[in-house]
């Protein structure tokens, strides 16, 4: 079963994705900060994060990608930004701390749900 970590502080897009997601078996955790995501993060071991940039508290998406990416035990863990920052900067950004995908808001449940599939296959990435 496909552990998913969604980290966002909006609690309709927390909703959204949940809703989007339930597709699929999956195992699904909910946090809205990024210091509680990354707390999670280290106790569940997800396999997917679907992340938001803009968070509350003391560390913000793009810091959360960064420390999940370097910590061993989340080799595994495939990190997916979704954020309203949609210039090609705040993209470079996310990808720069790691991220596997960078998706912009809004975003299509169908467009999501493709990600998280490929994401899943062996060798999974999500790029064109």
């Amino acid at each position: 079963m496909t552990r998913i970590l969604i980290i966002e502080d909006q609690l309709d897009i927390r909703k959204l994705l949940r809703l989007t997601l339930e597709f699929d078996v999956a195992e699904i955790h909910e946090a809205e900060t990024g210091d509680a995501g990354w707390a999670m993060a280290t106790e569940m071991r997800p396999d997917i994060v679907l992340l938001d940039v803009m968070l509350p508290g003391k560390l913000n998406g793009l810091e959360v990608c960064r420390l999940i990416k370097a910590e061993p035990l989340l080799q595994h863990t495939k990190v997916v930004m979704i954020s309203a920052r949609a210039l090609s900067q705040d993209k470079d950004a996310g990808l720069a701390q790691g991220a596997d995908v960078y998706m912009a808001k809004p975003f299509s449940a169908v467009e999501l749900i493709d990600v998280i599939y490929r994401l899943q296959e062996p060798g999974g990435t999500a790029g064109p």
